[in-house]
């Protein structure tokens, strides 16, 4: 699951045989911390992910939650202070807005 919250993006996946614990993962620096402060977080420079900790399930659950009682803005890209990050973040709201568009012709296209 990929998860973006206006102070970090975060990757979620399920490690087998470990029903309690879930993998972050961050591709910047500091996200982690940000949305699981105490984490214990490992730079790994040769994955895909640079940065990731092992958080139990039920501390990503209530960290998410709250993340959602916390929203108090009308726009989520205008909570993005980061410019580096709002810029990542329009593209890929950049390309879901043509997914979107593709899917509609695709709907009213059809014969």
């Amino acid at each position: 699951m990929w998860i973006f919250l206006n102070k970090a993006f975060l990757s979620l996946v399920h490690q087998e045989g470990d029903e309690t614990t879930l993998l972050v993962r961050a591709r910047s620096s500091g996200d982690l911390e940000a949305a699981f402060p105490g984490a214990q977080v490992q730079e790994t420079p040769d994955h895909d992910y640079r940065f990731r900790a092992w958080v139990d399930r039920e501390t990503v659950a209530l960290a998410m939650a709250q993340a959602i009682r916390d929203i108090h803005y009308t726009n989520f890209k205008d909570s993005i202070h980061d410019p580096a990050r709002h810029e990542a973040y329009l593209g890929v709201w950049t390309a879901m807005f043509r997914y979107q568009r593709q899917q509609l012709l695709a709907r009213y296209s059809r014969p």
